[in-house]
């Protein structure tokens, strides 16, 4: 008898499909970066010269595709974070997080605003991005760093409120860094700060 796939689980592409897979998130890429999270998926179809279709099949939804190009800078978030780890304490390691977490949603126009909802997509980037920032609020808040009523989309809310407020008043690293400190000093214990 033969098992049915978990939706987290994907048969192996054929070869065609694959190849249409990868022109699909280049053509999505360049236009996100080209024209915003918004970008018409009808656009980014015939960037990709695949019918709508097609496209839908692979992405049903803005979300699933947005969650496919950003997977791997959120997965080489996630390693970077962990790669730190052992060197900064709980409550710079998040602020590090947080700090990149801002950039990635600042990557395409209009991303910040989606954040939420993209993470919670199940790609290998999306699941690795959720549970690290999940981690890392748990140590902070072990460590005594972080108030305990803090969730990690409390977090998400507030790179998102940054991310859009960035978005919109133009970034800079400084000023990244401005905001998410005024940020995690409201989640911050007195001792962490």
């Amino acid at each position: 008898m033969k098992s049915k796939l978990s939706a987290t689980d994907e048969a192996p592409l054929r070869a065609d499909a694959a190849r249409n897979r990868e022109r699909i998130l280049e053509a999505a890429e360049a236009l996100f970066l080209e024209r915003g999270a918004e970008a018409s998926l009808d656009d980014i179809a015939k960037r990709a010269k695949v019918g709508i279709g097609t496209l839908y099949r692979r992405f049903p939804t803005r979300d699933a595709l947005l969650a496919a190009t950003s997977d791997e800078r959120l997965l080489s978030l996630a390693e970077a974070s962990r790669a730190r780890d052992e060197k900064l304490e709980p409550s710079a390691s998040i602020r590090a997080f947080v700090k990149e977490l801002v950039n990635h949603a600042s990557h395409y126009r209009g991303l910040a605003a989606l954040l939420g909802t993209v993470l919670e997509e199940d790609t290998p980037g999306c699941r690795a991005g959720r549970e690290e920032g999940r981690r890392l609020l748990q140590r902070a808040q072990k460590a005594g760093a972080v108030r305990k009523d803090v969730s990690f989309d409390d977090i998400v809310c507030m790179v998102t409120a940054i991310s859009l407020s960035i978005e919109h008043g133009g970034s800079s690293k400084p000023r990244v860094a401005h905001l998410v400190d005024i940020f995690l000093d409201g989640i911050f214990t007195t001792s962490a700060t």
